[in-house]
């Protein structure tokens, strides 16, 4: 045996574990067993897991099956994990027993073991730390709180983060009137307050959706054990857990009304997945927006200028390319893929248990955090501090033969469609067309045409 290693034992023997490290004989066969990736559970999950075994350890001193001093133990154990998670003493590949069984035994020895050098009571892995526990509903419960906390303490704030920022630059864009498009061809005017505010709107129905199954997420199937009887665990368990859990982490949490749902199906898991998703597909069209909107700047739109952060090219000189945009627009695209992720891993609920949770905690946490960051990096770096290129914009809808559009009720389609051809053609201001193909005088068409009054709505003329 190496000087650097020690012997633990579980039920299938003995094996060696270094020296140093809090796991015992069950993380070490699982590390030995699993190295197929990088990927490790994720902090805020690692954290959620040393809540779930405080709140079980206090709820079991509460029924008796632990002891005040042992509970005591976990609890100060467990504290120091979910105030810091120290990564380094859960090594565990997500790609490992699709129960998360590995994950949820490592936490157990690590509270074990830590309780162990610190001289106090006698404290097992399986009876104590596990007690009216398992793996089966330990891991699905991690999920639910990690993503309940994630969301409330980065996603949601960093959404009303970008409406902020959307709704402070809007309002400096009420008078800015520029041509809308459709099919990417040119429209009818809008304001550009009007464009921007629809992106809050979109973010807004995001954020609805969010909640929504936040509050869903709260349902916990904690004390359902193996299968979702409760076998082992005593019936006021659950209620005894969510009650101290809600305690700990502020949040409330309450028992699941059918916890066979909850730890044989994660149709909630792809509901969050489908909602990060759909927030993904809003972040993806603002990019996009910006993008479109910012180039150039002599041959494409150029309607604004996204502040330079950085050289956009290696053999280019001057160039600056819109990097917030397109690392936005490539998180969009992530989040896509962790959606067809958890949706395949969602259908792995075979008979009483899904087998693919730990890709799924990994997933919706890395898609929460991520998308988090991005919403705020576009708030701060893309749209509070663009600059608009009033020139651009009004050279262009001067030139947009589409305003006839607003002579339909007057002239009829048909003529109103006779005189874009003919502005399209000779390129010149519709209103100088209109004026030649119609009886309307000067003072007429330029109320009628008039692109602000156009991006109130209505009949134009009318009242």
């Amino acid at each position: 045996m190496s000087k650097k290693a020690r012997i633990e034992k579980d039920s299938m023997g003995e094996i060696e574990v270094p020296a140093e490290a809090l796991w015992r004989a069950q993380t070490e066969r699982a590390r030995q067993n699993f190295h197929i990736s990088n990927l490790r559970f994720p902090a805020r999950t690692v954290a959620a897991l040393a809540h779930i075994k405080a709140a079980a350890a206090q709820a079991n001193a509460d029924l008796d099956l632990l002891t005040e001093e042992q509970a005591a133990a976990i609890i100060d154990a467990a504290d120091r994990i979910a105030q810091n998670p120290d990564l380094d003493h859960f090594p565990l590949d997500i790609f490992q027993t699709g129960s998360g069984t590995s994950t949820n035994m490592n936490m157990n020895e690590v509270l074990a073991e830590t309780v162990h050098r610190a001289k106090g009571p006698t404290v097992h892995p399986n009876d104590h730390v596990n007690c009216s526990q398992s793996s089966n509903d330990v891991i699905p419960t991690s999920i639910q709180v990690s993503c309940v906390l994630a969301l409330h303490d980065e996603w949601l704030p960093a959404i009303v983060h970008l409406q902020r920022a959307i709704e402070e630059k809007a309002q400096s864009l009420e008078d800015v009137v520029k041509t809308g498009r459709t099919h990417l061809m040119d429209a009818m005017p809008i304001t550009m307050a009007q464009e921007l505010r629809a992106w809050s709107t979109q973010l807004h129905h995001c954020q609805l959706n969010i909640n929504e199954v936040c509050e869903r997420l709260r349902a916990l199937p904690q004390g359902g054990t193996a299968v979702g009887s409760g076998i082992n665990a005593p019936q006021a368990f659950r209620q005894q857990f969510c009650q101290h859990l809600s305690e700990r982490t502020e949040q409330y949490f309450h028992p699941a009304t059918n916890a066979f749902a909850g730890i044989s199906g994660q149709e909630l898991s792809l509901q969050l997945a489908g909602a990060l998703n759909s927030c993904g597909a809003v972040l993806m069209k603002i990019s996009n927006d910006l993008r479109w909107m910012n180039s150039g700047p002599l041959a494409g739109l150029g309607e604004i200028e996204l502040k330079a952060l950085q050289p956009g090219s290696s053999i280019m000189p001057g160039k600056v390319n819109p990097v917030i945009p397109e690392a936005v627009a490539m998180v969009a695209a992530h989040l896509a893929g962790s959606y067809q992720t958890v949706a395949t891993a969602a259908q792995q609920g075979n008979f009483q248990l899904n087998v693919m949770l730990p890709l799924i905690a990994y997933h919706l946490i890395e898609s929460i955090e991520i998308s988090a960051k991005a919403m705020r990096s576009l708030a701060d770096d893309a749209i509070a501090d663009f600059n608009v290129k009033h020139d651009r914009l009004e050279e262009a809808l001067a030139r947009n033969p589409i305003l006839v559009t607003a002579l339909n009720s007057v002239i009829g389609y048909n003529e109103a469609a006779k005189i874009a051809k003919r502005a399209y053609q000779e390129q010149r201001p519709v209103i100088d067309v209109a004026e030649e193909m119609t009886d309307l005088s000067r003072a007429e068409l330029e109320t009628l045409l008039d692109p602000k009054k156009l991006t109130h709505g209505g009949i134009p003329g009318g009242d």
